[in-house]
């Protein structure tokens, strides 16, 4: 099971949208049976078959084993994923794209930015877990408070500064064999608690 899956999929995406199958695929952290499932989510066997076989088609659950009991056979399945985000490839026709509108102090934009890493990583992941490798990523993710805007204003141009300084430093445009990477810093105000 992977601590995290991206959906591309528009199909997969509606399945796990409906609050059932939400409820299902979380319960399914653990393996499960579909009269396992029953009691704790309060449905009937057979409704909690029809919204698994639903998650098993788009491979958001996956079988574990199958048990004799008496004359009938249990099967037993699991998430794929402990957490699911969707990828905004699932609505391709509308899907943000960060070079419409570059601004970097509009949050639209940063938000299309993030929509635009889940994306690559998400395709990224798969294609990294398809050759059985490992996916090299560095990210930092920290929590400041400042005094005041200007503060945060001059914090932004420093980063923005350093940053600058570190991609001359190191960005080898004509590298022989080299691989590109993509750089995202992003400031936002954190939610209140």
């Amino acid at each position: 099971m992977f601590d995290v899956a991206v959906i591309e999929d528009p199909a997969a995406a509606e399945v796990t949208l409906d609050p059932v199958r939400a409820r299902l695929l979380a319960a399914l952290a653990e393996p499960g049976s579909a009269s396992s499932l029953a009691a704790a989510v309060g449905l009937p066997r057979q409704k909690v078959n029809y919204h698994l076989r639903a998650l098993e088609k788009h491979g958001l659950v996956e079988l574990v084993e199958e048990r004799r009991r008496g004359n009938c056979t249990e099967r037993v399945l699991r998430a794929t994923a402990a957490s699911y985000v969707i990828s905004p490839a699932a609505l391709s026709a509308v899907e943000p794209d960060p070079a419409r509108a570059p601004d970097q102090l509009s949050a639209r934009w940063l938000l299309a930015l993030a929509a635009r890493l889940v994306r690559e990583l998400g395709r990224l992941i798969a294609g990294a877990t398809a050759a059985n490798q490992r996916l090299a990523t560095y990210a930092i993710d920290s929590e400041l408070t400042f005094a005041t805007a200007a503060d945060r204003a001059a914090f932004a141009g420093e980063l923005q500064e350093a940053v600058a300084d570190l991609v001359r430093r190191h960005h080898a445009e004509d590298a022989p064999g080299g691989r590109k990477h993509r750089l995202v810093v992003a400031l936002h105000p954190s939610l209140k608690n």
